[in-house]
């Protein structure tokens, strides 16, 4: 078997590099919002009121107990459908649509934000209550002890499981391909049926995988061993 390594790396490289910056772009701006999402849910989950407190567990539970690869499906090919079908209701012609990548970026942001959310909520209840209590006692508002004290303690604890959510959210990139994302699967199948050099396009598709998150693993490493230190 004859394989031709060189001539693999120069016709796929070009589309690799460019379809790295697809996977960073969908990756920092998902988890940045998924972050955002989970610390939102994480305090709707600890809210005194039980009827936001139900919402919130139901949501968690939809989007843990079904796969991300259908919830791209349905946010890229059915949510755009039930808005024009609910604005049609009202007398108008909608035509929403989303772009792949919008898509992709907003099932990412939610599946991991609700797993993100655990980690925020076991992480804030892990707080010990006397600190809490401390703030109260120096007249710090409910609002001011979650901000200052509460909030920064929990964010610092959840490093670690951030940093594994964050390595398996470029890896994640790739089921972006099913909703006609151009990452670096789908540019990698192009080339290989175009090809047929099989063998050689999936192997650099996996070398690139592993250039990017063994680097970002091992960095996170040492910003948990660094917060380790100081704590």
């Amino acid at each position: 078997m004859d394989l031709k390594w060189s001539e693999a790396i120069d016709g796929l490289g070009p589309s690799l590099l460019q379809g790295v910056v697809v996977v960073l772009q969908a990756t920092i701006i998902s988890f940045i919002l998924a972050a955002l999402v989970g610390l939102l849910i994480a305090m709707c989950r600890l809210s005194k009121w039980k009827v936001i407190r139900g919402v919130f567990v139901v949501f968690v539970e939809i989007i843990r107990g079904t796969p991300l690869l259908v919830q791209l499906f349905y946010i890229y090919y059915v949510v755009p459908l039930l808005l024009n079908h609910l604005l049609a209701s009202g007398g108008t012609q909608p035509n929403i649509q989303f772009t792949a990548l919008s898509a992709g970026i907003a099932g990412m942001t939610i599946n991991y934000g609700a797993y993100i959310s655990e980690v925020f909520r076991s992480a804030i209840l892990s707080i010990d209550t006397g600190q809490k209590e401390s703030g109260l006692a120096l007249g710090f508002t409910q609002l001011q002890v979650l901000r200052k004290i509460v909030i920064p303690q929990a964010l610092r604890n959840s490093i670690p499981v951030l940093g594994n959510y964050l390595v398996m959210m470029i890896k994640d990139t790739s089921l972006l391909a099913v909703i006609s994302v151009s990452e670096l699967l789908l540019r990698t199948q192009t080339y290989a049926s175009q090809t047929f050099q099989t063998i050689e396009s999936y192997t650099i598709l996996a070398v690139v995988y592993l250039i990017l998150s063994l680097p970002l693993a091992h960095i996170m490493k040492m910003i948990e061993k660094k917060f380790h230190v100081e704590n």
